[in-house]
Formats: structure tokens, sequence, C-alpha cells
């Protein structure tokens, strides 16, 4: 069987967890703060906080940005759920802006009709979250240069793209954004078990989500209310958080991995770059990365042309799956969950989301791939594409 994603664990990242393991820390001791500093410093970012996952990292974000009842957030309809439902955790609303055509991120075009609509009604969202899918960048420039004039914050879901470059510059700079959200679930970039990262300019932002993992506590003398000099007065509950720390285990095994990011993403590259050579002729639409953006290369998204291949979109994902080669596709649009199509949304509402929906499969793709196995990929879609 050949994953469509799976983890690169060396002998090296084993031996740092086990040296772990017989420290005196096995969480909130110094490893996750050296995590956050060699990332944040890596990207060029000021600040850092280590989570239990991306997910609690998204809803922490729209908690630090002050998202609530009453609030609208967008994001793309071509993700995780995840990077809706951390608005409806806040008690907020969520909307969707429709996809690019080649990027398949979110369209800026249509997110400037939107916000222009929405202007109007006097419906702007607090927060837009576009989503770096596959491990390119969005257009962060001009999602920035709209948040200015609409006056809209901004958190990058980078779950897809650690490592990958934006304009020359590391992804998780914040340059465009308020705060930037990295994952590290196995079949990432890099993985912590699970884990994921939140990085941010603004030091507001940073000591808000800081306290909000940890039950809202702080232990900084001039954050405390009750603190006097006649009391042994540790820490102080100043806001109602939750337990959303990564542990040392964990950071234990980013940091390492941490080392080999390069080389990952070199990698994955490298197979994209095989995959778009060899694919070359077959009724399909292959990936377009553009010119600005250096991708992390998480996941190697093909689009089926139905007109001209020999098999139609449900049949092909089936057939490779029995061939022994567990292609997977990324996303069903979130709004076309039941859960989300129980608060009103419906077919036709991102049409070129669901276009893509009907056609994009994702090959296999993480560094330790073989020659072998590459060439089965290759050679078992061109079988089932062609007559």
């Amino acid at each position: 069987m050949i994953p469509y994603g799976r983890q690169d664990i060396s002998d090296q990242d084993i031996q740092a967890v086990v040296d772990i393991l017989r420290s005196d820390f096995l969480t909130q001791g110094p490893t996750v703060p050296a995590f956050e500093r060699a990332l944040s410093n890596l990207c060029d970012a000021d600040y850092a906080v280590a989570f239990t996952n991306a997910t609690s990292a998204l809803h922490t974000a729209c908690l630090a940005l002050g998202v609530t009842q009453g609030d609208i957030v967008w994001t793309s309809p071509i993700t995780f759920v995840a990077s809706a439902n951390c608005a409806l955790y806040c008690g907020a609303s969520i909307d969707f802006v429709d996809i690019d055509k080649k990027s398949y991120n979110m369209s800026v075009e249509i997110l400037a009709q939107k916000l222009e609509y929405a202007r109007l009604k006097g419906k702007l969202p607090k927060v837009v979250i576009p989503v770096h899918l596959a491990g390119q960048s969005c257009d962060m420039k001009e999602i920035k240069r709209l948040s200015d004039v609409y006056g809209f914050k901004i958190i990058e879901d980078a779950s897809h793209a650690v490592g990958g470059k934006y304009m020359g510059e590391a992804i998780g700079s914040c340059r465009y954004s308020d705060i930037t959200i990295f994952s590290f679930h196995p079949v990432k970039i890099i993985t912590t078990g699970e884990g994921g990262m939140a990085l941010t300019n603004d030091m507001g932002l940073f000591g808000k989500m800081d306290r909000l993992r940890t039950h809202g506590i702080t232990n900084k003398a001039s954050e405390m209310s009750s603190h006097t000099s006649e009391q042994i007065w540790n820490y102080e509950q100043v806001d109602l958080g939750y337990n959303f720390r990564m542990t040392d285990i964990q950071a234990a095994l980013g940091l390492s991995q941490l080392e080999k990011l390069e080389e990952f993403v070199g990698r994955r590259n490298s197979i994209a770059e095989y995959y778009s050579q060899q694919l070359v002729g077959l009724p399909i639409v292959l990936p377009s990365i553009d010119i600005d953006c250096y991708s992390s290369y998480h996941l190697y998204i093909i689009r089926l042309n139905l007109d001209l291949a020999n098999i139609g979109h449900r049949d092909a994902y089936q057939e490779m799956r029995r061939q022994g080669i567990l292609v997977n596709l990324h996303y069903i649009p979130v709004y076309l969950q039941p859960y989300y199509q129980k608060m009103g949304f419906s077919r036709g509402y991102c049409p070129e989301a669901e276009s893509y929906f009907s056609e994009a499969i994702s090959l296999p793709m993480y560094p330790s791939l073989t020659k072998d196995q590459l060439s089965k990929v290759v050679s078992t879609l061109t079988k089932i594409c062609l007559p």
C-alpha cells in the first residue's frame, strides 16, 4: 500500500524524544519555548505560541482577535473543517469565499466583490481566514490591501505550508496577517505527533494566546489584580481559557524535525517535479504554482479532465485505491458537510469549489516515496486515464 502521506521519523527524532522522557520535564519545561523560538526565528516572526494542534491554535487565534457572538468570519470552502469550525466555537457565524481556478486558494477577485457587497449590507467580516492549500500561499499582499480598506483581521491558515515561501519570505512572517497557524499532524511537512503553532508580530495577541492556552492563567505580577507584597501568590486566572498546551515530548520531536525542514520540502518539490514531467499528456490538470510562491507541497493535487479521461472521478479514485495507491480528496467543500447544510448552505453556493471537488484527487506525497512507488503511481494513473 502507498498512502497519500506519512511521517518521516529518524533515529535522531527518536533519541530526541527519549532524552526528554529521561529528563526532569515532560511538559511545561524548557523544550516548548525552545521550539517556539526556533520556528519564530526561521519564519522571522516576533512571537510563537505552541498548541496541542492547529485546531486549538485557530480557535485561540479567533478568541485573541475578539471573535464573538454576532461577528462574521470568512474562509475558503476548500479546506479541512477546522478552518470554519474555529469561528463557530467562538459563537460567530461563518461564510465562504469561492476559490481561484488555478491555485484553488481563496479568490481575491471574489473576495473583493463579496466585501463590497457586504459593506453595502452592513455585514463585513471581522476576520478572514485564507487557507494555503497544499502548501502554496494565497495572494496575501492583495488580501492585506483589502483588509486595510474594509477593516477585517487576517489569520493565515498555513497548516499545509511550513517551509513554504511567499514573495521570497518564509510563510509565517505575518507580514500580511495578524496571526499565522501551522499544523504538525503526522501527514504534514514536519510532525510533533499532534501539534500546532501560532505566530504573530503583535505582543498583545501573543500575550492573549499565551494565556488562553493555559486556562487563562498568568504568573506575571503586572497582570495580576490581587498581587500584593504581603501575599504568596503565584498565579491568577484572568481569562476563561483552555488546556491547549503542547508537551515537551512533542516539542522535542518538533525541534528535531525542524532541522530537516529544508530537506523535506526540497524532496517534496523534487517529487512534484517528477509527477509534473511524467504526467504530461494525460487528461488531467496539473498543479499551478504562482511565480511569487515556493510551495511546501504538502499535497500534490491533480484534476481529471472529465471530457477527455477514460474514466469518471469516483471510478478513478476507487480504482487507484484498489491498486494499492491510497489517493485522497482534499477537500469536500465545507458548506456541503451535513452540519453546515443544516445552517442553510446548499449546492451552488461556491461554483468553482464544487467544480474542483468533482475532479480533484491527491496523489501520494511524502519524502520517503521511492522511485518504484512513484513509478507505480504514474503507470497506474496512466492506465486508468487513457483508453
